[in-house]
């Protein structure tokens, strides 16, 4: 194939944004991400942070140029709502799993549950479950762990903000989590339930809150199908600088030029702190770069983007 062939069949520009879904149970993350691609018309499309088959809810999807912006967004807290089984311990450390072990004594009372699911808020340590997407020398968990094989796994250190009890109705406890990015709900439970001395897994789980993303944005399969059918879908594209969390600035047409090549631009305006990062915008209002404070009051582009539409 020659140069120009391939150039010819590069996507051409299109609607750039982020599209929130309302996962469904059963579906994963990835099967959103290729119903997506149909929907919007593009193969670049991407997810900001994995949801379990099980778990339903919010999950974010950055359409086009806004793939570029990922790496800014996917360290977000979240927030989730869902329901903790005590007495029964599974493989799989939720519903989807084969049950390995069953707790016949009474379940604790109330007063034991809140007492468990505090000792949980802060900075803990969690160790990556088998059936993961975290990679063990290239290798998925999830398979190594469907080949029958477990693996040594390093803990990892992650944030609880909040750890409530909605309610408790034995064996069901009703949570709701507040937490850093690569929290896995599913360890939390299973701890929960070994604290306790019952066991337990994970029965339901829905994410709420992605970043800035909320339950409120997010919109199900079918409805986003038959906006699609109609032409409507891009119309649901939430610009970035709507969601980037960032300080604005208003770039001239000579700085857009500039920033598009890669070349640094004077801060001007209010003061701002070096390492301190902004949205440059062009005049009509579009997303061109993510620019970084540097010494000598110079902005410096992090991350330049191709079309989008101005923000709405």
């Amino acid at each position: 194939m020659t140069r120009r062939s391939r150039r010819d069949r590069r996507e051409k520009p299109g609607p750039a944004g982020f599209l929130v879904v309302d996962k469904p149970p059963a579906w994963t993350s990835h099967d959103v991400v290729q119903a997506a691609r149909g929907w919007l018309g593009t193969r670049r499309v991407g997810h900001l942070g994995t949801l379990d088959p099980l778990a339903t809810g919010v999950l974010p999807l950055a359409v086009r140029e806004a793939t570029k912006l990922v790496p800014f967004l996917e360290g977000s807290s979240k927030t989730y709502v869902g329901a903790i089984r005590l007495g029964e311990v599974t493989d799989t450390l939720d519903a989807e799993g084969e049950i390995l072990r069953r707790h016949d004594a009474p379940l604790p009372d109330e007063s034991a549950v809140r007492e468990a699911l505090a000792a949980f808020v802060g900075e803990i340590e969690q160790i990556p479950p088998m059936y993961s997407a975290v990679k063990q020398n290239g290798v998925p968990l999830h398979r190594l762990a469907r080949a029958g094989r477990t693996v040594e796994r390093k803990p990892k250190r992650v944030r609880v903000e909040r750890l409530g009890l909605a309610k408790y109705a034995a064996p069901d406890v009703e949570i709701e989590v507040d937490c850093s990015a690569g929290t896995y709900v599913r360890v939390l439970a299973a701890d929960v339930g070994e604290r306790l001395g019952c066991g337990a897994h994970l029965a339901h789980l829905r994410r709420t809150r992605s970043g800035p993303f909320a339950d409120a944005m997010a919109a199900p399969p079918e409805q986003l199908a038959r906006e699609a059918e109609r032409g409507e879908i891009h119309g649901r594209l939430i610009p970035p600088v709507n969601v980037l969390g960032l300080a604005v600035l208003r770039l001239s047409e000579d700085e857009v030029r500039r920033v598009r090549h890669g070349g640094d631009v004077a801060v001007t305006g209010p003061p701002l702190t070096p390492g301190e990062r902004v949205a440059g915008l062009a005049p009509d209002g579009a997303l061109v770069a993510i620019l970084e404070v540097r010494p000598g009051r110079r902005l410096h582009p992090l991350r330049v983007l191709g079309w989008l539409a101005p923000a709405r």
